[in-house]
């Protein structure tokens, strides 16, 4: 995992390089994905929210390396492709 120490948080503020990640839990990485994927397909605003789980998910994944400013930057930009109406707008 890279310092990324100018990254904003989630508040705006300061992302804080030196702050403990949580501890891998494959139990919480299953549980989540396992939401994303029955919510999916309902609606687009669902799928929104279940891209968003899955990206969450990654934090805890010990496989990824993901910080909690990583997934707030993706949850941004998912809104942000969200509010313009997709991709290719």
């Amino acid at each position: 995992m890279g310092d990324d120490s100018t990254a904003a948080g989630p508040d705006g503020g300061d992302g804080d390089a030196s702050a403990p990640l949580p501890e891998p839990d494959p139990e919480t990485v299953a549980f989540l994905r396992e939401v994303a994927e029955e919510i999916r397909a309902d609606s687009s605003e669902s799928e929104q929210l279940a891209n968003i789980l899955y990206r969450t998910s990654d934090i805890y994944d010990a496989d990824e390396e993901t910080t909690p400013e990583d997934v707030v930057r993706n949850v941004k930009f998912i809104l942000e492709v969200k509010e313009r109406g997709g991709l290719g707008r």
